[in-house]
């Protein structure tokens, strides 16, 4: 896309706002209580401050607030409030590609913010426990969130990842002409790297007049052992080891498709 000649300052918000996954089976409730309590350390206020500090560098902003905090009893919150920095290298783009993982991209922003939320929760009767994060990255200038988006599902222990991206408002050219987007983008899978793309099965609802960008992912593949909390796929016999493959792909289900499913639907 041929680069615009503004008038001021670019005004147009990017948004990118996704909810990523993570599932465990944990049989006992004694192990579901130590999940909820690793996975809380895990990804406290602390650790998730350097994920979003880490985000700031890849787009290239300067953080102006940090806002966080652990909750009593689970999940924790990071807000940061960030603005446009002064870097002097020309290679600013927006065009489709995978971001880095992470490498140095310089960015233009003002009135921007990165947030995170997480939610770790357990079934209370089938041992099935979920951690969820919420994110959101919204920049007002001429880069886009998405290329933070690699880096993000990779800081995460990602089994289902729901993505939103949506572009706000115009800016005007020195003409006066409004532009309501000001790159080209036809589906979020443009920015996720190929051996992710590879990993995932991915599907897409774009409203593209309305710049708005719909994308979910799910692992295909399944290992029973990346599942467990507190002990290998060994710990169980054949029969138990197949209902809760069956107990572990129902959940991933009904949270990819947003619905409660029967088991025969599965």
């Amino acid at each position: 896309m041929k680069k615009l000649k503004l008038e001021g300052f670019n005004n147009l918000t990017k948004t990118l706002s996704f909810n990523i996954y993570d599932i465990t089976y944990a049989e006992t409730a004694a192990q579901r209580r130590e999940y909820i309590e690793y996975i809380d350390e895990e990804y406290n206020a602390k650790r998730l401050t350097q994920i979003l500090t880490d985000v700031c560098n890849i787009i290239g902003a300067s953080i102006l607030n940090i806002a966080h905090q652990d909750y009593d009893p689970q999940g924790a919150s990071v807000t940061m409030l960030i603005a446009e920095e002064e870097v002097g290298s020309p290679d600013i783009s927006n065009t489709a590609q995978p971001g880095p993982l992470p490498d140095a991209l310089v960015g233009h922003l003002d009135k921007s913010h990165v947030t995170v939320h997480t939610y770790p929760e357990s079934h209370p009767d089938n041992g099935v426990s979920t951690f969820r994060a919420d994110i959101d990255v919204s920049t007002c200038g001429v880069v886009s969130p998405l290329k933070a988006l690699n880096y993000l599902i990779h800081s995460f222990e990602s089994d289902i990842v729901i993505m939103d991206y949506r572009v706000r408002g115009f800016t005007r050219d020195v003409r006066g002409r409004k532009h309501f987007i000001d790159h080209k983008i036809n589906s979020i899978q443009n920015f996720i790297s190929r051996d992710t793309r590879e990993r995932y099965q991915m599907i897409d609802v774009n409203v593209y007049q309305e710049n708005i960008f719909h994308t979910k992912m799910r692992l295909k593949n399944l290992s029973l052992d990346d599942y467990l909390f507190g002990g290998g796929k060994e710990s169980l016999s054949l029969t138990e080891q197949r209902r809760v493959s069956k107990q572990v792909e129902h959940e991933i289900m009904e949270i990819f498709s947003g619905r409660n499913m029967s088991r025969r639907q599965v």
